[in-house]
Formats: C-alpha cells, sequence, structure tokens
C-alpha cells in the first residue's frame, strides 16, 4: 500500500459534530497524526475526500500542515469566551488566510453499476484541504447557535471537545460509551466501596 492511500489501517474518525472538532480529537490520548499514513486515514475518515480518494502525493508537508491548522483551532475553540491574547489574534489571523484557498471540486460521476458517486476533478491539495477545514472552523466560531453547544468533555482527564446536540443541551461526555461508562464505573465503585465500609 502507497504512503498516502486513503484507507490505510487508522481508525481515527471521532464524531465530534464539526471536522475542525475532529481535527482536535487526534491528539488524545496519545498524538495520532504521527504518520502521512495516519494522517490520509483520517481525511478519509472525516470525509475530507471522497472514499477511495487517492493520497499517494501526500507527504510530510502534509502532516505539519495539518498539525499547525490543529494548533491554532486549539486556541481558538479552548478560547472562544476569553479575551484576545496576541497568540489568539495570530491564530485567527491564520485560519483566515488558510480558509481562503478554494477547497476541491467533487464531481458526481457513474460508477459500473450506474450508481452515482462523488469523485474530485483534479487530486487534493493539502492547501485545498486545510481550507475546508479552516472554513470550518470560521463557521463554527462565528455561528453563535454551534459555538453555544462547544463542551469539553467531563471524562477524567480527557480534553476533547464536542459539539453537544443533545436534546436539552445536557451532554457531559465525548463518548457514553468511553468517558460515560468510565464514570458511571467509578460511580458504581464508589457506591459499592461506601456500602461496604
Amino acid at each position: 500500500m502507497a504512503l498516502g492511500t486513503a484507507t490505510p489501517p487508522y481508525e481515527l474518525r471521532f464524531d465530534a459534530g464539526r471536522i475542525c472538532l475532529d481535527l482536535l480529537a487526534t491528539t488524545h490520548p496519545v498524538e495520532r497524526l504521527d504518520t502521512v499514513g495516519a494522517l490520509c486515514g483520517w481525511i478519509g475518515g472525516a470525509g475530507l475526500v471522497p472514499a477511495g480518494t487517492p493520497l499517494d502525493h501526500a507527504d510530510a508537508t502534509w502532516l505539519s500542515g495539518f498539525r499547525e491548522v490543529r494548533g491554532h483551532i486549539g486556541e481558538l475553540v479552548r478560547s472562544m469566551q476569553a479575551a484576545a491574547t496576541p497568540s489568539y489574534d495570530r491564530s485567527l489571523a491564520r485560519i483566515n488566510d488558510i480558509a481562503r484557498t478554494a477547497p476541491p471540486a467533487p464531481r458526481a460521476v457513474r460508477g459500473a453499476d450506474g450508481i452515482l458517486t462523488r469523485e474530485l476533478a483534479v487530486p487534493p491539495a493539502a492547501a485545498a484541504l486545510l481550507a475546508v477545514v479552516a472554513r470550518d472552523a470560521v463557521e463554527l466560531l462565528t455561528d453563535p447557535v454551534a459555538r453555544a453547544a462547544v463542551r469539553e468533555c467531563e471524562g477524567d482527564n480527557c480534553p476533547l471537545v464536542y459539539l453537544d446536540t443533545s436534546r436539552g443541551r445536557r451532554r457531559r461526555w465525548c463518548s457514553s460509551e468511553v468517558c460515560g461508562n468510565r464514570e458511571r464505573v467509578a460511580r458504581h465503585r464508589r457506591r459499592a466501596a461506601l456500602a461496604r465500609a
């Protein structure tokens, strides 16, 4: 398998509700974008390109570009309610600059079975894919409803950020199956310990 193919054996998909927040999740519990192949896996899993899009032309500059954008988005999302700082202003300027690049244009093509599928007209460039993520961040940061729904996981030592679209906006964890389950198990153990004492 080529280094940049879109289907490496990586599971990097995290549904935080926005692509830009999904990118932030690639740092937990460890750095997930540690190779070009892992980045290509995330690009495909996040839906930045149609399934099966070859990314053989991806290289280490893509990796550094996505990590840079991730850092700027993290600065902006985690400081949304705080006063602007010089680093916030630099991150905002950089995200706005990156968002200007045109994203890759999909087109509908008829497959061998006659069903229409999406395909990119040209191989995607790193700048265009980064623009999609940056534009998603701009939309999140400027939409008061979406911005108000951004939450940080209440799980123990979990820094993940997600968009709370639950009824009543009462979601507490990035994942009920992971952090939520850990909290329920810990609560059960505390009750059991109290009952024994």
